[in-house]
């Protein structure tokens, strides 16, 4: 008898299970687990390490990790065996492990790559369509005649009208780049004359600029950053099908 999944009157077998997976969007991510099982099983895990994240797993769902038969109901209930249960507590900890064996004498040069997309700006922004009303609000700017803020609430044609035109703190990969390029070439504090970023005519203020630090925070980011390109590319390029007689209409 060939296994099966029933779910109401719908049966998946082993003759419908790829176009199931396809139709529900899940080759991809079943793809992504497979490949990081692979990448991560021979990732040693110490018997301290076992010991504390299986009782850290037992409390978060509320089982006394000394009572065998709630954890045994509760495997029966979830379809484990107690040793898929301990392999699948401990991935977490061998992924971790893995990203850093392969990856960690990479993040400063990446790093050093990225800063200039990973510092943050604050700064005030007029848009408007209008070419005149921008030369206008700016030489009132320059002469001290108006506050910027008060001016951005009442001409600025976009969402930073509410807070007075002052947007951020927000990465440098945010912004318009045209945008970006006035922003990392300006003093703080000093008005920027009008210029055209995509549809609108900008009046720009650099308020403050803020060089971001490799803490640990941001190094477990690039960590995760530099795991995500190296998956995607091993999705593209090992994920393989050998399916007689599917084909994809368009």
């Amino acid at each position: 008898m060939n296994p099966s999944l029933k779910v109401g009157d719908f049966v998946v077998t082993p003759e419908n299970i790829f176009a199931v997976l396809a139709e529900k969007q899940m080759i991809a991510p079943l793809a992504r687990e497979i490949i990081i099982d692979q990448a991560i099983a021979s990732i040693p895990c110490s018997q301290e390490e076992i010991a504390t994240a299986e009782r850290q797993f037992f409390q978060q769902i509320g089982i006394n990790p000394q009572d065998k038969q709630q954890i045994k109901t509760w495997l029966e209930k979830n379809f484990l065996t107690r040793e898929q249960l301990t392999e699948r507590i401990l991935r977490p900890i061998r992924l971790e492990k893995f990203k850093e064996q392969t990856w960690g004498q990479q993040v400063e040069s990446y790093y050093l790559k990225r800063k200039s997309q990973l510092d943050r700006v604050v700064y005030s922004l007029i848009r408007t369509k209008n070419p005149g009303l921008a030369q206008e609000l700016y030489f009132r700017l320059c002469e001290g005649e108006e506050d910027f803020a008060r001016l951005a609430r009442q001409y600025s044609q976009g969402p930073e009208a509410e807070t007075g035109g002052l947007i951020g703190p927000v990465e440098l990969s945010v912004p318009h780049p045209d945008l970006v390029q006035k922003l990392v070439t300006a003093q703080p504090g000093k008005i920027l004359p009008p210029t055209r970023i995509a549809d609108w005519i900008v009046i720009l203020r650099l308020e403050r600029y803020i060089s971001v630090p490799l803490d640990d925070n941001l190094r477990r980011k690039l960590l995760d950053e530099l795991f995500d390109q190296w998956l995607n590319e091993q999705i593209r390029t090992v994920v393989q099908f050998n399916l007689p007689g599917f084909q994809v209409v368009v």
